[in-house]
């Protein structure tokens, strides 16, 4: 028995570490889950965690009996021996209840269009392992009438565990067959026909850029009212006209959310633009689906986007908009909160659930804190107890004798520990409901629809309190973005580096926030699209328009734009070196302020090309495999031509030493790629350029800030939908802009034609 407990105990903390790996993987780190690494560790040890659990319980019995008979025919003698458990069962099977709840609340229910993908329901499978965990925990209790309070408290949380089930495949349900869920992109582009149809029977459309346009009638919420008919390529609503619709059925658009003007206790930016996300977020739906929107769904929709752009100081606001239209993107194809939305009560039936989660696992911490200050009873300070005796056929040779096995403490602590887990995850899960964009668009729509409530001061507080609060736990994208570099003069070898090679993962230097200077020159370039036909550029129109294309436009005469990439990314890391930049002195060292911002968008942005090369190359307009195999060989290229560099200079020459001892070992290679030879040549003409240092910046900063936008349409869908999942990249969010802006493809490249296009 000492050896099993042994055995046990050890399973026991093994299994204290799976179940804190699901728990803190499951509910604090969702983004991470698609990565490869911490997908593998997460379905480890959900898949091993039951069964681990089972042969705990399985091997030591509430009632363990054994026995020992020997002796001659008539004669025999036997030693039994009877073992009880106690709180052992009820610890080990509650651990199993608690982390089937956790993976309830963090599991991924999505109801969507055929043409979006799969519907994903909630995990019924998960509801047989409940079945089976309360099998073992009722079949080694021993009789019920002996154990009622363990089985009571196992019993509850079983009903929990079934509530949160239940309560997910009914939203599922009604979600699926729901208008404003399931079936919301046939509606929308049905909806934005309509609308089309009507904008072309009306005169004197204002153009973006000459006046402020009018807000687009975009549906945010109330779709389940409206009577629609089905048609071969989406829903077509009977009612008359778009006023009978909203007046009739309670919809709410966007013009009406744009008309609040002060009647919330909030600025107003801020209600208007999460429900101009919510809309727009309906309307990117429509293309995860394959329908194609022409003119962003409406020339009134296309005018007010381009309003919103070309307005000056506004690209944060502008970054935001689509940041939260990418949220609930994330939030919709990556987890169960939306479709809890399908009916207004079910988000307060969940909270309530999770509250009384929360009130057992506070009695049970309780209760165990308890045991461990003032001691259990005898009976409870082990994990075993066994009671033996000797005995003949006739009589008892030995009384009854006692011994214990195993420590209390090795139950009760990580069952402690994991009741806290428990709380922090259920906390976060009514806080994901409380602070949700889901929540604030609701809650604005609800006070659209009902007039008593807009004359009600202190409903006004309570809702301008609710909207403004943020918590930076519900933050889908952290504003970050990636950055590599081919050229690395100076390499360092760090644990991290070493790690990634024997992962065979590819070099990232570091992840940086996104400086304003890179937003404000992105709009920026995107406004001169507004007056060229919305014609995107690889760069060369910048270069032509700064008179600088005879010497510079045979480097974007590449039919690759990894090639392009990578010319030009060798090109500024050259000119970086023989004018290097710290970014956190630069301004208090006395640059001048259009230096400063060229300097950041240009090295900023080329790095971010390269990181996307290195690990997204499917965001890419090249083939994958191909753009991965290059990145690779010029690296390898580069690395090795540099190998002598960083010997010899280490760090002490001053930068116009280095860049010449890096031209001269990258000249001498005579086996040196093609691409790599060509951005050392570009590199050379920006440094011995004649107009000097500040026009090379302007020039790299102006060419990246093309190709970046150059590069971000496609109609990979899936693959920006899998970079969402990972947490956002900006490429991503670029490409929503510019679908939202009525660009969606590159010049020359034409967009798939798909059913269902307006």
């Amino acid at each position: 028995m000492g050896e099993k407990m042994w055995q046990v105990n050890t399973l026991i903390l093994i299994n204290a570490i799976f179940a804190g790996v699901i728990v803190v993987i499951g509910a604090y780190a969702q983004r991470y889950r698609h990565h490869l690494l911490a997908r593998f560790i997460f379905l480890g040890a959900t898949t091993l965690f039951l069964p681990i659990i089972s042969y705990v319980v399985s091997t030591i019995d509430t009632n363990t009996n054994d026995y020992i008979r020997e002796g001659k025919q008539h004669d025999f003698s036997t030693l039994a021996a009877t073992c009880h458990g106690g709180f052992h069962q009820y610890a080990v099977v509650s651990w199993a209840f608690l982390v089937q709840i956790v993976v309830v609340n963090t599991s991924v229910v999505v109801a969507v269009d055929d043409r979006e993908g799969r519907n994903k329901g909630p995990p019924i499978g998960l509801f047989a392992q409940g079945i089976w965990t309360l099998y073992l925990g009722v079949s080694t209790m021993g009789p019920i009438e002996d154990n009622m309070w363990p089985f009571h408290l196992e019993f509850m949380l079983f009903t929990i565990f079934c509530a949160k089930i239940v309560l997910k495949f009914y939203a599922f349900v009604k979600a699926r067959q729901s208008l404003a869920f399931g079936r919301n992109p046939p509606l929308i582009f049905g909806y934005m026909k309509q609308l089309q149809l009507q904008e072309a029977s009306q005169l004197g459309e204002p153009l973006a850029g000459e006046d402020d346009a009018p807000p687009a009638p975009l549906l945010v919420m109330g779709e389940e009212a409206m009577q629609v008919e089905k048609q071969p390529h989406g829903y077509v609503c009977m009612d008359v006209s778009r006023t009978t619709i909203v007046n009739s059925t309670g919809l709410v658009t966007f013009d009406k959310v744009w008309q609040l003007d002060d009647m919330l206790a909030i600025s107003r930016p801020q209600v208007k633009d999460i429900c101009l996300s919510f809309a727009l977020f309906k309307l990117l739906r429509c293309r995860f689906a394959r329908y194609k929107l022409a003119n962003a769904g409406s020339i009134k929709t296309l005018n007010f986007f381009w309003s919103l752009l070309l307005k000056e100081g506004e690209h944060a606001r502008i970054f935001r908009v689509i940041t939260d239209e990418l949220s609930f993107v994330q939030d919709y194809h990556f987890s169960s909160l939306p479709v809890s939305y399908s009916k207004y009560w079910l988000p307060v039936l969940s909270v309530s659930i999770s509250l009384l989660s929360i009130c057992y696992c506070l009695v049970a911490a309780s209760f165990i804190i308890k045991g461990l200050l003032f001691h259990w009873e005898p009976k409870y300070k082990h994990q075993m107890r066994c009671d033996y005796w000797c005995s003949t056929e006739r009589q008892w040779i030995s009384t009854t004798q006692s011994k214990h096995f195993g420590f209390f403490l090795f139950d009760d602590v990580p069952l402690f520990f994991l009741l806290a887990l428990v709380v922090i995850a259920e906390v976060r899960y009514i806080a994901s409901y409380i602070y949700s964009n889901w929540t604030k668009v609701a809650l604005i729509c609800h006070y659209i629809n009902h007039a008593s409530l807009q004359h009600s001061l202190c409903m006004q507080k309570w809702f301008g309190l609710l909207l403004k609060r943020k918590c930076e736990m519900m933050k889908h994208w952290d504003e970050k973005i990636g950055q590599s570099t081919i050229l690395v003069v100076h390499p360092r070898i760090t644990p991290l580096l070493v790690l990634r090679r024997l992962l065979g993962l590819p070099d990232l230097d570091r992840s940086v926030k996104i400086p304003e200077a890179v937003k404000v020159c992105i709009i920026r370039t995107m406004r001169r699209y507004r007056f060229n036909g919305r014609q995107l550029s690889n760069g060369i129109e910048f270069l032509r328009q700064s008179g600088v294309d005879e010497r510079f436009s045979w480097a974007c005469s590449s039919n690759s734009t990894s090639v392009t990439i990578l010319t030009w990314h060798i090109a500024t890391c050259i000119h970086e070196l023989r004018h290097p930049y710290h970014y956190q002195h630069g301004r208090e060292q006395g640059f001048r302020y259009d230096l400063v911002d060229h300097k950041i968008i240009a090295t900023h942005l080329s790095r971010y090309c390269a990181y996307l090369m290195a690990w997204s190359p499917e965001l890419l307009p090249d083939d994958k495999e191909w753009s991965m195999s290059l990145y690779e060989i010029i690296k390898k290229d580069a690395k090795r031509a540099l190998a002598a560099a960083g010997c010899t200079a280490g760090g002490s020459l001053t930068p116009e030493a280095e860049y010449e001892q890096v031209i001269q070992l990258l000249s001498v290679n005579s086996s040196m790629h093609d691409v790599l030879r060509n951005g050392m040549m570009l590199g050379k003409q920006l440094v011995e350029l004649i107009e000097g240092e500040e026009t090379a910046w302007m020039v790299l900063a102006g060419f990246w800030s093309e190709m970046i936008l150059y590069i971000a349409p496609s109609d990979n869908v899936r693959d920006h939908l899998e970079a969402i999942a990972r947490g956002g990249e900006l490429i991503t969010l670029l490409w929503a802009l510019l679908t939202h802006a009525g660009i969606m493809s590159r010049p020359g490249i034409a967009t798939a034609d798909d059913d269902g296009d307006v």
